[in-house]
């Protein structure tokens, strides 16, 4: 096995693995909605209800998020890849436009998801280049007849389907 390899091969590999895509929502200490697009997110533990995701260092989003303590995990529906790349880029701008509603964390719910899931910061550490931040679940909701999830995977948008 070849164990040299630099940071492009490293993310052409990984992309062979799919991940779900969210956004992570919340309120800057201001009060204005802030987001970013996570696509490692995942199911931590269900006793206590616990999930996580990786933000990099270099956001600004999620330092903003953090400050009130509590987020919103949005999952992105295989139809909005507008929005996914919309909270992919930093922009003071990402919401314009984009319907939501108030968790009951205060968190924004982005209108048209297929589901959320509200926590508090439960910890926060940094990995690497990344964070890795840990939320525990304070509700929760899928919405019906939402479509399909959202996949990332060899570098672009796609979305599940059952296997026959």
């Amino acid at each position: 096995m070849n164990s040299q390899f630099d940071s492009k091969e490293f993310r052409t590999v990984l992309g062979h693995f799919p991940t779900g895509v969210v956004i992570i929502s919340g309120l800057d200490k201001s009060g204005k909605p802030q987001g970013l697009t996570i696509g490692s997110f995942s199911s931590i533990s269900l006793d206590p209800p616990l999930v996580g995701f990786f933000p990099g260092l270099n956001s600004t989003s999620w330092p903003a998020i953090a400050e009130s303590g509590a987020f919103c995990v949005n999952v992105l529906a295989a139809t909005q890849g507008e929005l996914c790349w919309r909270f992919a880029k930093e922009s003071d701008d990402r919401y314009e436009g984009v319907k939501w509603s108030p968790s009951a964390l205060k968190s924004p719910m982005i209108d048209g998801c297929v589901a959320y899931i509200d926590c508090k910061v439960e910890s926060s550490s940094q990995i690497g280049d990344h964070l890795f931040v840990v939320g525990r679940v304070a509700s929760l909701e899928s919405v019906a007849g939402a479509g399909n999830p959202m996949v990332f995977s060899k570098g672009a948008v796609v979305t599940t389907s059952p296997l026959s």
